[in-house]
């Protein structure tokens, strides 16, 4: 192996040292350093420092450094910058934009190649002109916070190129919608390579307090279910719009019934709306009360009592009441001669009603869908019993004829918003007519919470020979109007009539 040893070699003439010749393998040892005015730009040594005039770096790492196929420059920590007026290639991009986190668009702008615009539209729609592009210019919007579907944003292609091969621009309309576009040619213009839209998961939920509250076994719905006056206190609504359109039932309390051939009380009024994200239960006929959209506040809760019964002067029952949404309290059920009380929905007629004979009127004040049905009318004859009521959906029955048991009760509807169907709004059923003794039954409430009519007593089962029995109370909470007494004719001694059972109010909302 042969070896020169010298101190300095220079160029025989000119600047330029050649070390080797065409084919010729230069080795660098690895504990070997370049100083001086020697350019880097073709010098790799593995592991090595490279120090020139032109690349300074410090002994801590290497500037450019090869292992196989990779070549690395700068080392850990290091920032590689090219100059200002330099141009780089061979690198290009990998989709991606750089964010301008530190600039929120709220106005009309144009937009740079390489970059992505969060733009706030709260305060007004927002155009985006995109940048003159060239093959690989690539841009990004996104909506800032959620109101792109109040406030549209706009981007429109400048001069004459296209946005997915039309002239025109492209409307951003969804919340939290966002888009990225490429530049590919004139024929296509800008292509956008990614839409997206905010999603439910991270966003905010309600938070509501009030009532007896629970969720419900099939999806992610909260229940509040209120049985007594109180207040419905939302603090926090959804960030998803449609979660803030509550469900809700809003039952009255149902009317009192009567005796001595008087009529039943009708079922309170009973409105109800499934909202378009409260799902997952099954709705009565009477779904499609107006919609109501819960904002931060604190909501009072009405709910109606039922009304007394009484012989002489039954009473109607008292609404319900959830922010615009008002039911009406069943009618009483009308006396011996007189007609049945109008309100969700109507009282029986009494037996002696003179005509028209129809029923108190029901769906009174009138709303859509019918909060309820009329009552029930009067009977044939002077020993007739009294009308049933009415409830939410059915017409009360007419009083029997002698020697006819009582008359069933409207019936009422049901719904399972509380996530077990159960049926509301029943009317009362009529007490039996007829002269005394006859044992005839009362008329069934209706379905509901309805109270069933008193029958006619046969001796001694009233207490008293030719006395009659109570009618029934309607239920609590639902809204079911009371029974009449039985109806004897001319006997003081028929059976006290049933109250009207207090009303309820149930909301039901989706929590994300």
């Amino acid at each position: 192996m042969s070896k020169i040893e010298v101190n300095t070699v220079e160029p025989q003439c000119g600047t330029t040292l050649t070390v080797g010749k065409c084919t010729t393998s230069v080795n660098v040892p690895g504990s070997a350093t370049v100083t001086g005015n020697a350019t880097a730009a073709n010098v790799i040594a593995s592991g090595n420092v490279v120090k020139t005039n032109a690349v300074q770096a410090s002994d801590a790492g290497n500037i450019i450094s090869q292992s196989g196929t990779t070549i690395t420059i700068g080392a850990s920590g290091d920032t590689v910058s090219l100059a200002s007026g330099a141009s780089q290639s061979g690198f290009g991009r990998t989709g991606t934009v750089d964010w301008q986190t530190g600039s929120i668009k709220t106005s009309n702008f144009t937009a740079v190649d390489g970059q992505g615009f969060f733009v706030d539209t709260n305060g007004g729609a927002v155009t985006v002109t995109l940048p003159t592009g060239s093959a690989g210019s690539i841009i990004s919007v996104q909506d800032y916070r959620n109101t792109f579907d109040t406030n549209n944003c706009t981007v429109t292609a400048g001069g004459s190129q296209k946005i997915n091969g039309s002239a025109g621009s492209v409307s951003l309309t969804t919340e939290g919608e966002g888009i990225t576009l490429v530049y590919i040619d004139s024929t296509v213009g800008w292509r956008s390579i990614q839409d997206n839209t905010f999603a439910d998961t991270g966003s905010v939920n309600i938070i509501a307090s009030g009532g007896t509250e629970s969720t419900t076994p099939c999806g992610n719905y909260k229940i509040h279910k209120f049985t007594g006056p109180g207040t419905f206190t939302v603090s926090q609504v959804s960030s998803t719009a449609a979660n803030n359109n509550v469900s809700y039932l809003v039952v009255a309390g149902g009317g009192g019934g009567t005796s001595s051939q008087g009529g039943a009380g009708g079922g309170g009024g009973f409105r109800e709306l499934r909202g378009p994200v409260s799902g997952c239960y099954s709705v009565s006929p009477l779904n499609g009360a107006p919609s109501i959209t819960l904002t931060a506040q604190a909501y009072p809760i009405t709910v109606g009592g039922g009304g007394a019964g009484n012989k002489s002067d039954p009473c109607q029952g008292s609404n319900s009441v959830f922010s615009t949404v008002t039911s009406a309290g069943g009618g009483a059920g009308g006396q011996r001669s007189a007609q049945g009380g109008s309100g969700g929905s109507g009282g029986g007629n009494g037996a002696c009603a003179p005509a028209p004979t129809a029923g108190g009127v029901g769906n009174s004040p009138p709303v859509s869908p019918a909060q309820g049905q009329n009552g029930g009318t009067r009977g044939g004859n002077s020993d007739a019993g009294g009308g049933a009521g009415g409830g939410a959906g059915g017409t009360g029955g007419p009083g029997g004829d002698r020697p006819e048991a009582g008359s069933a009760g409207g019936a009422g509807v049901s719904t399972s918003i509380t996530a077990a169907a159960v049926a509301y709004a029943g009317g009362g059923g009529g007490g039996q007519g007829g002269p005394p003794g006859t044992g005839n039954a009362g008329g069934a409430g209706g379905t509901g919470g309805g109270g069933g009519g008193g029958g006619a007593g046969g001796a001694g089962s009233g207490g008293t020979p030719g006395g009659g029995t109570a009618g029934q109370c309607g239920e609590a909470n639902t809204g079911g109007g009371g029974g009449a007494g039985s109806n004897p004719s001319n006997n003081p001694v028929g059976g006290a009539s049933g109250s009207g059972g207090s009303g309820i109010v149930v909301l039901r909302y989706k929590l994300n």
